[in-house]
């Protein structure tokens, strides 16, 4: 049995958590001081997702680049994938924020939208 130490990320108070663990099954998390952290130990050594943010070209726009993230959290083992599109993508002004810049990305299921508004130039 495999044993992880973890550092809680799903409120502030930063818990110190560990996890038994031997392939995808989790036997024990200890160190938690709420649920969320049992829920966020279990995810992350079993499934472990982020939220990822990034800018992307504009066109014909007031500013060259645009803030953008994804909608929600994709596989870690996307990330890489998912950047490689992001810097791929050009997009015409105006933006909103909101806006689906690409959907469903890398076959996540989920959108990556932008986070800030840029006007025609």
């Amino acid at each position: 049995m495999e044993k992880k130490n973890l550092t809680c990320i799903g409120c502030p108070m930063g818990c110190q958590i560990t996890v038994e663990v031997e392939g995808e099954e989790v036997f024990s998390v200890t160190g938690n001081t709420c649920a969320i952290g049992d829920k966020y130990a279990r995810q992350e050594v079993t499934h472990p997702e982020r939220t990822v943010t990034s800018t992307v070209t504009v066109t014909g726009g007031e500013k060259d680049r645009c803030s953008v993230k994804t909608k929600g959290n994709i596989p870690k083992e996307k990330i890489f994938a998912c950047m490689d599109a992001i810097d791929h993508v050009k997009v015409a002004a105006p933006v909103r924020i909101g806006d689906v810049v690409i959907e469903n990305v890398c076959g996540t299921g989920v959108d990556v939208v932008a986070t800030k508004n840029v006007d025609a130039a």
